[in-house]
């Protein structure tokens, strides 16, 4: 275990050079891991232990499509698959991976089957930290304990088939055993994290609430269709547009930037865009300041929360989302991508 300074701000980082897999198959070689939930993270992080050689079940409601899916991992129904119920009586730790309104639904039923000395493992804060909204409030005689990647389920199974993992933050709420952090790191290890770095459940929910509202998918959404409905309203074409916007910054930029940072891509694109993005970023950055200001505190108060659990609790809320879903990829700005993936020479190819 390491302190990382990240420009003055001394933090604790973890890597698998410290924490070995070896290390964490060992802390871990007694425990029944049931994974409650195969849906987003469900699936990736179950694999990755089953891969690295943790003993794995899966608890999903039987007859729905998420179960099916589990079946067409290997998980074989009675023997690795079991009801929610079931599998949470079984398990020495429980990966309660469900959705946020999912966990609300189950929680009585997975808080009879809590034994003593068992982890309760999360990959996000909500569930603990806005108890009041979820009714989610632990017994005294177990770990709680978070393991969070810093990316979609889908990322987490990429990343670790590739070699490269993905970074994690992690938290131990609450350490009946004294050896919730053993337990979490090896956890951590053990599904493939890049690093982990240390934070709490309050904070891990508010920067994640706030990052996937922002910059990760809101915002970015948001900003891109505002600079394509400008560029299509001064008479660009729609591929123009959707390249210049979307393509263009997907497919190099970014991932220049990933690679380097944000000032080698300064220092290394044209004198001309050099100049235009210092001189244009610091009036983004003021304008949506405020913006993030009003979401943050949103987050706090909780109203974000309230918000997420109404909807998705909603007996029409699929009927909705789907809805929702169909505007955005309808429109000319995401049917214009559509076409310009399918122009790509990999696409074309198949």
């Amino acid at each position: 275990m390491a302190s990382i300074d990240f420009g003055g701000v001394v933090e604790e980082v973890i890597t698998s050079d410290e924490f070995t897999l070896k290390k964490a198959q060992d802390v871990l070689k007694n425990e029944t891991i049931a994974i409650l939930g195969y849906g987003v993270q469900g699936p990736a992080q179950a694999l990755n232990l089953k891969d690295n050689g943790f003993n794995v079940i899966i608890g999903q409601r039987e007859g729905e499509f998420y179960w099916d899916n589990a079946v067409k991992d290997g998980f074989v129904p009675g023997k690795t698959l079991f009801p929610i119920d079931e599998a949470a009586k079984r398990g020495s730790i429980i990966m309660y991976l469900l959705s946020d309104a999912g966990q609300v639904a189950t929680w009585n039923t997975v808080k009879a089957n809590l034994n003593d000395g068992d982890a309760l493992y999360f990959s996000h804060g909500f569930s603990i930290v806005y108890k009041d909204q979820t009714g989610i409030i632990p017994p005294d005689n177990i770990d709680v304990i978070l393991v969070a990647p810093k990316g979609s389920g889908r990322t987490v199974r990429t990343n670790f088939l590739d070699g490269s993992g993905i970074n994690s933050s992690f938290a131990v709420f609450q350490d009946f055993t004294g050896k919730a952090k053993d337990r979490t790191l090896a956890l951590g290890v053990a599904i493939g994290s890049g690093y982990l770095f240390a934070t709490t459940f309050d904070k891990e929910v508010h920067s994640d609430l706030t990052g996937e509202r922002g910059v990760l998918m809101g915002c970015l959404a948001g900003v891109m269709e505002a600079q394509y409905n400008t560029l299509r309203k001064h008479g660009h074409s729609p591929s123009e547009a959707f390249n210049e916007t979307v393509e263009e910054l997907t497919q190099s930029l970014i991932r220049l930037v990933g690679e380097n940072g944000m000032d080698w891509m300064f220092a290394n694109c044209s004198t001309t865009a050099q100049r235009g993005a210092l001189d244009w970023a610091p009036r983004f950055r003021d304008a949506v300041i405020p913006v993030f200001d009003e979401l943050y505190e949103s987050v706090l108060t909780g109203k974000e929360t309230k918000r997420v659990l109404e909807a998705n609790s909603a007996p029409d809320y699929r009927e909705k989302l789907n809805e929702e879903l169909k505007a955005i990829r309808m429109s000319e700005m995401w049917q214009a991508g559509a076409v310009v993936r399918g122009l790509r020479p990999e696409n074309r190819k198949k």
